[in-house]
């Protein structure tokens, strides 16, 4: 396991007073100089075939819609010939108004165009939902966000600008139709077996394999059978 606290810590960027940075600002120097510094990565990034490697990065929301630094990582990820499949997580709290679930939807559009590459949303938090809002899952999972904007705001109350920007905003994500969620609840076996395969066919985890022969096959049962004899 590789920790880039080794390459570079934030303490030690906020502590410096020629930086004079905040908690937000020495983050993004932190990546940014990871991004300087990818021999680092690719010491650590010692697989074996068939690895299955995470990358546990940080929610600052900069990084993945306007800021390059983790559009470079993954590009740089993509030319050590990796697959490379992005999970992007929003929490289950985003569900209780349709106002925060699409700026969720946003921020998730935002950052599948950013990084173009295969991209998975994530719903988790699930086991922490009421009842009542289980009930109403599918209305975000599958969502016709006009619908949903138009059932929150009325226009009688905010007014027809305000109904006029949010049925913009929600033509917007419609009509790329790429935002699509896969709810987790990490106390369900079942549950996280989904997400997994789901991700390994979106980045068509192990399509690149030889396939084995039968003859293979049986050739090596036979020689386990010569052997066994040999050995009585």
């Amino acid at each position: 396991m590789a920790d880039i606290r080794e390459l570079i810590h934030i303490d030690d960027v906020m502590e410096d007073k020629s930086l004079s940075f905040g908690p937000n600002g020495g983050l993004i120097f932190c990546m940014e100089y990871l991004a300087n510094n990818f021999e680092w990565l690719q010491e650590q990034l010692y697989e074996e075939e068939d690895d299955y490697i995470l990358f546990d990065c940080p929610g600052q929301i900069e990084l993945y819609t306007h800021i390059p630094v983790m559009k470079m990582l993954v590009e740089k990820l993509l030319s050590w010939d990796f697959h490379v499949c992005v999970v992007f997580l929003l929490d289950a709290q985003f569900l209780v108004d349709a106002a925060k679930f699409v700026s969720g939807s946003l921020c998730a559009l935002s950052t599948m165009i950013n990084l173009e590459v295969p991209h998975v949303n994530v719903l988790t938090k699930m086991d922490l939902l009421s009842k009542k809002s289980k009930k109403n899952l599918n209305r975000y999972l599958e969502p016709e966000l006009n619908s949903l904007l138009m059932e929150e705001f009325q226009e009688e109350e905010f007014g027809i600008k305000f109904k006029s920007i949010n049925k913009a905003i929600a033509q917007l994500l419609d009509d790329f139709s790429l935002v699509h969620f896969i709810p987790l609840d990490y106390t369900k076996e079942e549950s996280i077996n989904d997400l997994l395969i789901h991700i390994d066919s979106t980045i068509q985890y192990g399509e690149d394999l030889e396939p084995k022969e039968i003859r293979d096959e049986i050739h090596e049962a036979d020689f386990k059978d010569q052997e066994e004899n040999y050995n009585n």
